[in-house]
């Protein structure tokens, strides 16, 4: 097995804002596996929140070189236990590699990655499309810019009811409501209450990650499901959002990827939480990937590849929030 690793630097069609930071690019790492003709690709992008760049990503998979290409016939599973050693100091670089090799795997079988794992996609969750903090005018023109059944709002401001109220004169699409640790207890409980009667759905991390007492205390009181998101990063805190939270938005980046992403799904199942994946301004290599875990979903928020000027990759297609599948195997994705 070959290891390629190739560094991108994605372009945002818009600036893309918070309630911690305001990005317009998004570097990116691609690993690509090939053996017996195959080609497997895998994403991961940098994180500042999680102080993750390309360049650590590179070397730490460089540094296992020779024990990735030595890598024959294993099972994804066995393959990712085998490297999470080497790598759960850095889970975004494992993610990419992770994601890689389930896609290779897929296309030695000749099979989608969903079918691979006998997924049922007959009823698969509609992506939100997200709209960043702007101001209001800016965030209005985003919405009509791509109508779309389902929005994802990034909030954190002092004035979030008043974005909400001006977007939904616009729109009777549904919202969710992220404010990614950007409020406090009370704040959250009376803003439940308005935003649901402005059609929101649920609301995504409104507390610090850490703060477990608050969201136990917002959880019991909140008139809105709450979903974590920073709060939820591995797979051992899962177990830890029961009774904190409604449900979980899982990233692949952050767990390792796919391998223990359907380990967590499972896990948050059986406690009674909802299950979501969610992106991080990922190409159509990572966007791709998160689309076969669709069938065992709630909700997904999958739009990372449709906020890019330019894609680097092809892979699944979204329209109207409505996912189609490449025809090609494993995750279907193509470098441009």
């Amino acid at each position: 097995m070959e290891l390629i690793i190739r560094e991108y630097e994605l372009q945002l069609k818009h600036t893309f804002t918070i309630s911690r930071e305001s990005i317009n690019t998004q570097p990116s790492l691609i690993v690509q596996l090939k053996s017996g003709g195959f080609s497997g690709y895998g994403e991961a992008t940098s994180n500042p929140y999680y102080n993750i760049t390309v360049p650590m990503m590179k070397q730490d998979l460089e540094n296992l070189k020779s024990l990735i290409e030595s890598s024959v016939d294993e099972t994804p599973e066995i393959f990712w236990a085998k490297m999470y050693p080497y790598l759960k100091h850095n889970m975004f670089a494992l993610c990419a590699l992770d994601m890689a090799y389930n896609d290779l795997y897929a296309r030695q079988q000749g099979k989608k990655l969903h079918e691979l794992w006998d997924y049922n996609t007959e009823r698969n969750p509609l992506t939100n499309y997200t709209i960043g903090i702007d101001t209001i005018d800016k965030m209005v023109a985003k919405m009509k810019e791509l109508p779309w059944p389902i929005y994802k709002i990034k909030l954190g401001t002092p004035n979030d009811i008043e974005i909400v109220k001006a977007l939904r004169a616009h729109t009777d699409a549904i919202f969710r409501i992220d404010a990614n640790c950007g409020w406090g207890i009370e704040e959250t409980l009376n803003n439940a209450v308005q935003l649901k009667e402005l059609g929101v759905e649920f609301l995504e991390q409104p507390l610090k990650a850490d703060d477990w007492q608050g969201h136990e205390i917002i959880y019991k009181h909140s008139v809105l499901p709450i979903i974590a998101d920073e709060s939820c990063i591995y797979e051992q805190d899962v177990a830890k959002c029961y009774n904190h939270f409604h449900g979980i938005n899982i990233k692949l980046v952050k767990c390792g990827g796919l391998t223990p992403a359907r380990r967590m799904i499972q896990q948050a199942k059986k406690l009674g939480l909802k299950t979501m994946v969610g992106c991080m301004t990922e190409s159509s290599v990572g966007i791709s990937a998160i689309a076969h875990l669709l069938p065992q979903l709630d909700y997904v928020d999958m739009d990372g590849a449709l906020l890019l000027s330019e894609d680097i990759a092809k892979g699944v297609q979204i329209q109207n929030g409505k996912i189609d599948y490449s025809e090609l195997n494993g995750t279907g994705v193509v470098l441009k």
